[in-house]
This record gives C-alpha cells, structure tokens and sequence, in this order.
C-alpha cells in the first residue's frame, strides 16, 4: 500500500490563536482481485462554530469545537453518482475506531478471535472487502472521543448529552457535505450501539433542518429505545428480551449439549414471547407450581441453576448472567460478545469486574490506530486518542426528563417523511449488550405505515456486539453492507 504524505500542521500552542482546520491528504491504492481502488485519504479536525447573538446583534460565527474525521474518497469517481457513507461508534464516548478499522475502512487490524487471539504489536492489513469498493467513507469522532476536543476555554460537557451531540455530529455532516460539494450523491449513515440511537437522531435532524435527505441507515448492534435495555425496577422488558440471548450464550458455552443454536434460540424466543412476560406480569399472584415451572424453563434456557433463577426472582439482570453462566469453571462471559471468557480474581463476587470481551480487542485496535494514524496517514498529534473515554461522563438526557430514552419516533419520523429511506439492522447471536430481540420488538413497534416496513431488513451474525471481530461475520457483514449500499443508492 503506498501513500504520498503530507506533514500535518501542528496544533497552535498560544491560546490567543483562533483554531483551524488542520487536515492532511495522502494518496493511496488498494488492489481487490483484478480492481485497482486508487483513493484520497484526509484527516484531522475540522473546526465547529456557532452563530452567535448579544443582544440580538450578530456576533460572530464563534469556534467551539474541533472534530477529528478521516475520510476516503475514490479519485475519478463522478460526485453525484458515488455514494458517501459517515460512520461512527457509540458508548457514549466511542471513537469510531471500530467501525473504522474493524469492517468499513480500506486498512484493517487483525485482532483474533476467541481461542486465537493475535499477540502484540499486532498487525494491520489490507481490508479487501472494504466499503469503499462501493461508497466513499467519513468516519466521525464525536467530542472528546478521538482527536477531537472543544477549543481553548470551552466546556466539553455541553457536548456530552444526547441532543448537542446530535446536534455536533449533524453539523459535521452538513459542512463535508457541503465543502465536498456532495449534496447530490446518495448518502449513508452507518452507526453502531448508542451511535444507532445517534444516528436516528441525525438523520431526522438532517432532515427537518437542513433538508438533507438520505438514501439509508446501517444500524449496527442497536440501542434505540433504552426502555428495552434498562434493567430498572418496574421494568421487566429487558428480561424478556435478553432472555434470547443467554440462551445462545449458554447454548455456544455447552449448555444445551449438541442442539443447533437456531433450535435453541426458537425455543427462548416462544417462551419469552408468551409464557415469560404473563409470569412476570403475574407477580405474588403465580400459584407454587407456576412459578416452579416458569424456574425450571428459565433454568434449563440460560443454563443457570433453578435455585439461582428463583433467589433473583425469575428477573436475570445482564452482567448477574455473564458472571454466574460459568462461575462453577472459575470464568466470566463477556457482554459484548458471549462467546469470549475471561478471568477475575474473585469468583464470589455479584457482577464481573472485567468484559473479558471488551480486554480481547481493546490492545490490538489501539495499537492500529496509533501507529495508522502517523505512519500512514501523515497526521501527527500529541494529545492521546481517545477509544473509548469516560471523561464524557455524566452523559446528559435532560430532554428525555421523566421518561426512558428512545429515537424510535425519530426513526420513525424520518421515514413518514422521506419513502425512500431504507434501513439495515444488525444483529449478532451472542451479543450481551443491545440483544437481537430488543432490536426486533423496537423495530416491530416503530409507528410506520406497513407498505414502509419493506424498507427495513433485519440480519443475524453468529458473533457478539462488534460481529466483524467473528471472520465469517465480518466477511458476510461486508457483502450485505455492499449489496444494502447498491440497492438503496437509486443509480
């Protein structure tokens, strides 16, 4: 892979100075059977501003923040007939360093898998069922996470809340959309976990301020509608809904001895479609033999014990599950992909102090990025690269006061709007956090008329939360992203 660099330019040091755009270009070539892809590769940090009044008198378009990007662009496509997509992560406070060099961009970290995991430095590759074969790629980092930060004497916290990060993240859309002169391509938005819950937002915030439509959404590992992922009291959804899931992890940890996981997986999902969710709404008001039934079903689905079941109130609490699954082997499961298992230092404890899931990647991506970044894109900073921060904490929702967290009326707002916007969900068998059966009763609920829901597919990966991380996935991932970018780009 070859690359004609440029020195970035520094960051100012003098407080005085007023920020600026910082980016750098470099030429590259990425060959994929008998096609040569030669593209442009730019990045660094764009700076924000905000129109600002006193008094009603116009004061200025003022700096506040400056977002990192890198985008890829084919050299000698014609604009209006090349598809743009912009990809982030989530968290909050997710750099979109997964999506980045997991699955979409052209370069690649191999990470491993379970039972295989790559040792360091790691290795970065060529990704020749890279996105870019089909669409050019904008990946975001929101405020904080990455390069990005809010300039001298701003306050990172406004942008640490539901509404002002849509709010950033759509104007950084709107001005490479427009400095690129790309408002007539097809685009794209890829968004994955609590970037999906952003990604509606966006979407429907392009929309009705800018009257900017898409073509489509790729949501990813989804987090749409917190009220079916919160485990609060009085709620009992997401104990139905993530019952699917423990019954594939247990099934993929021995659980169900040799049953098919697509057997297994039915099963969890009739019980927890009827005779779940009645037992729980019952209460005190289940006879004896009820509720020992209802232990016994739970038991042999999850592969917990029915005693276990029955002290925790037939209610199982996610990180409770991937603790007790395999405590009898001295292991913990991982949230983010139920197929990793870990270590902990004392397994007496209620919840896991480790996503043993989370630990298998967390090295090799970084690793990747820093070295990417430099060596390879030609962009020197010094402040550190922020994958996945917690200094974006406490995350504001103060627009959702007195009620659960959901975009699905943006979702399906968006789509009432604009007829033409389609919509891939996907979903991994064995992902802890935003459970494939959340996914599919948010989508099922969305107030959309039903000649619209044709325009919404749904997809299973055998893999956890970053499916790419499973090879099989992530090549089969790749192939339906493409065909999903082919089909919705109308050229």
């Amino acid at each position: 892979m070859a690359a004609n660099e440029e020195p970035a330019t520094p960051t100012p040091t003098d407080d005085s100075v007023e920020p600026v755009d910082d980016l750098v270009t470099s030429g590259h070539s990425l060959t994929i059977g008998d096609r040569s892809l030669n593209y442009t590769a730019t990045t660094g940090r764009i700076v924000l501003r905000q129109e600002v009044f006193t008094d009603g008198t116009f004061d200025g378009n003022k700096a506040k923040a400056e977002l990192f990007l890198t985008s890829y662009t084919l050299d000698g496509a014609e604009a209006a007939d090349r598809p743009v997509t912009f990809a982030f992560n989530g968290g909050p406070g997710s750099s979109s360093i997964w999506l980045h060099l997991g699955l979409l961009g052209p370069r690649r970290v191999v990470s491993g898998d379970v039972g295989a995991l790559a040792a360091p430095p790691y290795e970065l590759v060529d990704n020749t069922e890279t996105l870019l074969a089909h669409s050019d790629l904008v990946f975001i980092d929101p405020v904080s996470t990455g390069y990005s930060r809010t300039v001298t004497g701003g306050k990172p916290g406004d942008y640490h809340g539901f509404q002002s990060d849509i709010e950033s993240v759509t104007e950084m859309i709107r001005l490479w959309t427009s400095r690129n002169g790309r408002w007539m391509s097809p685009k794209f938005i890829a968004g994955e976990s609590y970037g999906t819950l952003r990604a509606a937002g966006v979407a429907e915030r392009l929309q009705s301020t800018y009257g900017m439509y898409l073509n489509g959404l790729m949501l990813i590992s989804t987090a749409l509608d917190f009220g079916a992922l919160d485990f609060s009291v009085g709620n009992d959804l997401p104990y139905v809904l993530f019952l699917p899931t423990y019954a594939a992890i247990a099934n993929y940890h021995g659980a169900h001895g040799e049953r098919p996981l697509t057997d297994v997986i039915a099963e969890a999902a009739e019980f927890a479609g009827r005779d779940y969710p009645w037992a729980l709404a019952r209460g005190s008001r289940l006879t004896p033999a009820e509720r020992e039934a209802t232990e016994t079903r739970l038991a042999e689905l999850t592969g917990l014990s029915a005693d276990y079941v029955s002290r925790v109130d037939l209610r199982i609490e996610h990180m409770r599950f991937f603790t007790e699954l395999l405590r009898g082997r001295r292991r913990t499961v991982g949230r983010l992909d139920g197929r990793f298992t870990g270590w902990d230092s004392d397994y007496g404890r209620e919840r896991m102090s480790d996503d043993p899931s989370m630990a298998a990647i967390n090295g090799p991506y970084s690793a990747a990025l820093n070295h990417y970044v430099r060596a390879e894109l030609g962009y020197a900073c010094d402040l550190p690269y922020e994958l996945l921060t917690d200094r974006v904490r406490p995350w504001s929702y103060k627009e959702f006061e007195n009620s659960h967290v959901t975009v699905a009326d943006k979702l399906a707002a968006a789509m009432r709007t604009n007829a033409h916007l389609k919509v891939h969900v996907a979903m991994g068998y064995y992902d802890g956090a935003t459970p494939f059966a959340s996914a599919e009763h948010v989508v099922a609920h969305l107030a959309i008329p039903e000649e619209l829901r044709a325009n919404i597919e749904l997809v299973y990966y055998p893999a956890g939360h970053m499916m790419y991380v499973h090879e099989p996935s992530r090549v089969q991932q790749s192939a339906d992203l493409a065909a999903f970018v082919r089909a919705s780009a109308n050229r």
